[in-house]
């Protein structure tokens, strides 16, 4: 989860933590390109499982919630890019097109999501995270959509040529 200082990243981790996620590293990520298609992400060990929340001030996620809330390394195949919301800009809503960020000379997928007040953003993170990986088993839902709705315009027009 990427995003400007105080867009809300922390906040956003320490509820998908609540939701059985695993923190591996709040502000600063260490990356290593450990294969040319493998990008692996690791906590500086001074900060490891330390989360900084604006108004409360440092928490110990491994203290707080247990092992179980913390993980050391993890793979790194999608980027969150938490953004402010700005009216006048296009974002995407259907999901047919990747648009991708690059660490290392790698390509990872990354999706720009804006920040709006209400907007619960861990379980917009969570379904990102979801979604990202039936695309990967080779399920698309924005492509299923489109076929769907490509095959009933197709009728529609057969059945006004009849």
């Amino acid at each position: 989860i990427t995003g400007e200082s105080g867009i809300g990243k922390s906040e956003a981790a320490l509820e998908l933590i609540k939701r059985g996620h695993r923190l591996v590293s709040d502000d600063v990520v260490e990356i290593r390109k450990v294969s040319e298609e493998t990008l692996v992400g690791t906590a500086p060990d001074i900060t490891k499982h330390f989360i900084e929340l604006r108004g409360i001030g440092i928490i110990d996620v491994k203290t707080l919630f247990g092992v179980a809330s913390v993980r050391d390394t993890q793979n790194i195949d999608l980027v969150i890019q938490l953004e402010e919301w700005d009216k006048d800009k296009e974002y995407d809503r259907l999901g047919l097109e990747e648009e991708y960020t690059e660490y290392l000379g790698n390509r990872v997928v990354c999706h720009r999501i804006p920040i709006r007040p209400g907007r619960n953003l861990a379980i917009i993170c969570e379904a990102a995270a979801i979604n990202h990986r039936q695309k990967e088993m080779g399920y698309n839902a924005a492509q299923e959509l489109y076929n769907r709705v490509q095959k009933a315009l197709a009728n529609k027009h057969e059945e006004e040529e009849d």
